[in-house]
């Protein structure tokens, strides 16, 4: 169980701050005794009540040392190209690698669309929108959370991990 003021990974709307737990006023509940995060997202807006007992994913998130790890890591994360032409297919393969919620797996994303994109600009060709929605997605989970763990402002994300692999 999360406490109030945790910060964690609700599903694929990305970093939550666990508000309040209990059962909301004015809240039509069938069974008033069951508890509820309320959730607000960190990096948008709105309220999540979610009950305490729920099978949809949370995970706290990951530490200052967990995410220098990760980053000191990517160079050896290698792309995991889907061939498949059937926009269908290559959907559910990038749903697959969000819907697992770990970093690493959206590190793998990025990175396999990024390789993609440059091969199709060599070709002369364009990215399709499903890579460029999924490649943006899962930019913005992984900057949003690393953001968090290393105290910094998501905009200074993606410079903060060139200089860290580069450096």
């Amino acid at each position: 169980m999360f406490e109030i003021g945790s910060l964690l990974i609700y599903d694929t709307t990305g970093v939550c701050k666990v508000e309040d737990i209990g059962v909301p006023s004015g809240f039509p509940v069938s069974d008033k005794n069951k508890k509820y995060y309320k959730l607000a997202p960190v990096f948008g807006s709105g309220t999540i009540y979610i009950p305490v007992e729920t099978k949809v994913f949370m995970r706290p998130v990951i530490s200052r040392d967990e995410a220098e790890a990760l980053i000191r890591k990517i160079p050896e994360i290698r792309e995991d190209i889907c061939e498949s032409h059937n926009q269908k297919v290559l959907e559910d393969h990038y749903k697959a690698s969000l819907m697992t919620h770990d970093c690493e797996d959206l590190v793998q994303l990025i990175k396999t669309v990024y390789a993609k994109k440059k091969n199709l600009e060599r070709n002369g060709k364009k990215t399709g929108k499903t890579d460029q929605t999924y490649m943006k997605r899962a930019k913005q989970l992984l900057h949003e959370e690393l953001s968090i763990a290393l105290d910094i402002p998501v905009a200074e994300v993606e410079d903060y991990i060139t200089r860290a692999v580069e450096g």
